[in-house]
């Protein structure tokens, strides 16, 4: 059996070594041939805990990379799935290019696996029409990993495999079980669909209500980290931190694609939305309340520590930091903040600096938007700064919350 991964970026390239270290013939597929030349000389293209041990097994267990489909048995197509801004769908285009493309070289009987976060519907809208009366089996089985943890997610963390007859989905099934060794549930596909982006739009509801806390905190004085403490101590309550704003590509975007489809019907999702969207507008009016307090005048002495959504990884998408740099984009400030992030080696936005003494030599109030080791670990580098802490990592005397 050969199996075609379509897509070798953050979820893509983990699942074809995972499957390839575990004794699956695999090619890894992009259309960057720049990316396939990068992987077949050097390896491994971001940052992320055992991912060079992983891709060494790969490689001694014969994965092979290419910029051309392959002719193969089993095609998973992990590619972005973005949404329309005005919308708020889901903007299906890569999954659509990539689903033609393997269809221009299959054979009838293969499997084509879309392992894409998408929208419920999205397979029998935009998929299923391209197929016609050929005979090609579908399947969906969405990812469920996070950066900073993918190696461990993909081994332990459960699967749902959702397709059109029972046969196609234990096929699927037996698949990922070549790896993974939590629990694999078989449903249908618009199930499989909706059942993902389900759980990121809980987490996205969970986190707006800890955000909205934190406004109503402050305005009231307390201290919303001690409430919720205090809060999440009953058995049934369970109350996520709040933060700078939501990141990533899957809690960030995947909601929108229930508003967009729904949009009469998804009055509390949209709510949500709209609060973890404000809070780099938040953490803009929280900078300019602590600058005025000490006597701070210029935004050239403001850090802002961190580029990446979430710690200890180098994925940027829809990060908070960026966010909160187009909001300044929009307001009058005298100039850019400094910006310093250890996992970010190339030229990302204006002012940025890549050694922290040089970064904390600049600045006068230091904002974290992320909390990577390197200042949880070494707190005292702060010491003499003011500190916005939005991730609540620090614990020295004075530091400023959200």
């Amino acid at each position: 059996m050969i199996v075609n991964v379509i897509g070798m970026g953050y979820i893509g390239l983990p699942t074809a070594l995972m499957m390839a270290s575990h004794g699956v013939n695999v090619v890894g597929t992009d259309y960057n041939k720049k990316l396939v030349k990068q992987l077949t000389e050097n390896g491994k293209v971001f940052e992320e805990k055992g991912l060079s041990e992983l891709f060494a097994a790969a490689v001694q267990s014969g994965i092979r990379f290419s910029s051309e489909y392959q002719k193969a048995d089993i095609y998973i197509v992990s590619v972005p799935t973005p949404y329309l801004k005005k919308s708020r769908k889901i903007d299906p285009k890569y999954v659509i290019a990539a689903c033609k493309s393997v269809l221009e070289i299959c054979e009838d009987g293969a499997i084509l696996v879309v392992e894409s976060t998408i929208s419920p519907g999205t397979i029998d809208h935009c998929v299923r029409p391209l197929i016609g009366d050929r005979q090609i089996r579908l399947a969906h089985a969405p990812e469920r990993i996070i950066p900073g943890n993918m190696l461990h997610e993909l081994v332990h963390n459960p699967r749902t495999i959702g397709a059109d007859d029972r046969e196609t989905a234990e096929i699927v099934r037996n698949l990922y079980a070549s790896f993974c060794e939590a629990e694999i549930v078989l449903t249908d596909i618009r199930t499989a669909e909706m059942s993902k982006v389900v759980e990121n739009t809980y987490r996205d509801i969970n986190i707006a209500f800890a955000n909205e806390l934190t406004k109503i905190c402050h305005e009231a004085s307390m201290d919303v980290y001690e409430v919720i403490r205090i809060a999440n101590r009953h058995p049934r309550v369970n109350i996520l931190s709040p933060g700078p704003g939501v990141g990533g590509h899957c809690i960030s975007v995947d909601p929108w694609f229930l508003v967009g489809d729904f949009p009469n019907l998804t009055q509390l999702i949209h709510s949500a939305r709209n609060v973890n969207d404000s809070m780099p507008e938040y953490v803009y009016k929280r900078i300019r309340e602590i600058m005025a307090e000490k006597a701070i005048s210029s935004f050239s002495r403001v850090g802002l520590y961190g580029l990446t959504y979430k710690e200890n990884v180098d994925d940027t998408r829809e990060s908070p930091t960026l966010q909160l740099l187009d909001v300044l984009k929009h307001k009058e400030v005298d100039s850019a903040p400094v910006v310093y992030d250890p996992y970010i080696k190339d030229d990302m936005v204006p002012s940025q600096m890549y050694d922290l003494t040089e970064f904390l030599a600049k600045t006068d109030l230091v904002v974290l938007m992320v909390g990577h080791d390197e200042i949880k670990n070494n707190p005292e580098c702060l010491s003499g700064k003011a500190v916005l802490d939005t991730r609540n990592v620090i614990s020295l005397e004075g530091v400023y919350k959200l």
